[in-house]
């Protein structure tokens, strides 16, 4: 059994190694996990959580680098929770593009965790949410949340950051990809990046146009900046963060901020609640509760509807 109150006190003062520990729990489903949870609530809540997303080979990594660069310049303390694709062969993350951040592996005032999908869709880890709480009680001012390479629907980003940026670069057809999908609903921020490349500002007009084209927003709305970045080279990285502060002040000066928090937690009990029903109903796998309501379904006598509700009523009655 893990001490969690020693950890998590180890965790509030930086230590990475106690911060680790916390991020391992919340990904195997500790047994400890709602005791690290019930610690973890009173210290959390400060961070400011910024989502990144994109198509593969946008630059993602390598804007994430290039801003957790900016906001150590700026002194404060950066959590990276990077999400890979699952390995086939170990379940693992693949790490390859954390090579990208490896200038910052020995900066105290950082820390970079990688988290495998583990065939969760929506771009994400299923323990996300958990483990950018683990960063936020550990004293992060800013949370960076790198989704795997995403494509027309994995949008759960927009659901679990505070500002989503939703990254493109010229060439890759992504402006006719963005019109055919929420990802232009979900776009705090835009950045165009590799705008070095030939197409970039081709890029920006038609992504300017397509913004133009599902615009609803009245006066005083928010309306998503455009910011053209060369990441490798840092160029635009100082606009992309002041876009970003900008989308901060904003949300904090019209509620929204409180808002997306509360309804990120509302979201996520929902969640716990849903998982622990939907295992307890897998007990029921060879109970005859199950396959008596089965038998009267093919006899006609009950609606598959009906049965499901006898047995979310059976299962919620009998929890402890």
């Amino acid at each position: 059994m893990v001490d969690v109150p020693t950890l998590v006190e180890q965790a509030r003062r930086g230590g990475p190694r106690a911060v680790a520990r916390l991020i391992s729990l919340v990904e195997g489903g500790s047994p400890q996990l709602r005791e690290v949870m019930a610690a973890l609530a009173p210290l959390a809540g400060h961070a400011y959580v910024v989502g990144l997303t994109g198509s593969p080979g946008v630059g993602k990594s390598t804007s994430t680098s290039a801003l957790v660069t900016a906001y150590r310049k700026a002194g404060k303390r950066v959590g990276v929770l990077a999400v890979d694709p699952s390995s086939p062969f170990s379940g693992g993350a693949l790490l390859g593009d954390r090579v990208r951040m490896s200038d910052h592996a020995s900066d105290p005032g950082v820390y970079i965790r990688s988290m495998a999908t583990r065939g969760h869709l929506g771009g994400l880890a299923r323990s996300a949410p958990q483990a950018v709480r683990v960063l936020d009680a550990a004293g992060c001012d800013v949370v960076l949340v790198e989704t795997v390479g995403v494509g027309q629907s994995e949008v759960e980003i927009a659901s679990q950051a505070d500002t989503s940026v939703v990254m493109l670069a010229p060439g890759m057809g992504d402006g006719i990809q963005a019109a055919k999908a929420g990802i232009l609903e979900i776009g705090d921020v835009y950045v165009v990046n590799k705008a070095d490349r030939d197409g970039a500002d081709a890029t920006v007009r038609e992504l300017n146009h397509m913004l133009g084209l599902g615009e609803s927003r009245g006066p005083g709305d928010w309306r998503p900046p455009i910011v053209k970045t060369v990441a490798a080279r840092g160029e635009g990285v100082d606009e992309l963060v002041e876009a970003l502060e900008k989308h901060r002040a904003w949300m904090e000066e019209h509620g929204v901020l409180l808002a997306r928090r509360t309804a990120r937690a509302a979201r996520e009990v929902e969640t716990i609640a849903v998982t622990a029903l939907r295992e307890r109903i897998a007990d029921l796998h060879g109970d005859r509760r199950l396959e008596a309501l089965a038998e009267r379904i093919v006899a006609g006598r009950l609606d598959p509807y009906g049965a499901a509700d006898e047995l979310v009523a059976g299962v919620t009655s009998a929890a402890p």
